[in-house]
């Protein structure tokens, strides 16, 4: 499977970016996949995750400003990111899972099976 991202860049307090994650190679079936972002010198955190039955969950640091969304006729997930804030920047990384390999965490990076090489978050 690869996990490729795409939609970071700068943007000042207060605005807003949409990321997207392509998918490709088998992901048929059931699967997790979700956003999790990581500064330099600390672990990487849940952002966002959704399974193909829309079962969602969302950090409670973002709830209410990010969304995560799918589509899973063309295997990729996007997350909308509003009133963005210093405090988000971060590299983020697209990750996936298929729930047979999957112990239940939404948010947690060591259930993550598959990642994609990140896309920089830059909030001034």
């Amino acid at each position: 499977v690869q996990l490729v991202e795409s939609g970071g860049g700068s943007v000042q307090a207060g605005g807003s970016l949409k990321l997207s994650c392509q998918a490709s190679g088998y992901t048929r079936g059931d699967w997790c996949m979700g956003w999790f972002r990581q500064v330099p010198g600390k672990e990487r955190e849940g952002v966002a995750a959704i399974r193909r039955d829309e079962t969602s969950r969302v950090a409670d640091s973002v709830k209410g400003r990010f969304t995560i969304s799918q589509d899973n006729t063309k295997n990729s997930i996007h997350l909308d990111m509003t009133n963005l804030s210093p405090e988000d920047t971060a590299m983020y990384y697209c990750a996936a899972v298929p729930v047979l390999l999957w112990y239940g965490g939404l948010l947690i990076p060591d259930e993550y099976k598959h990642w994609g090489q990140g896309t920089q978050v830059t909030v001034s």
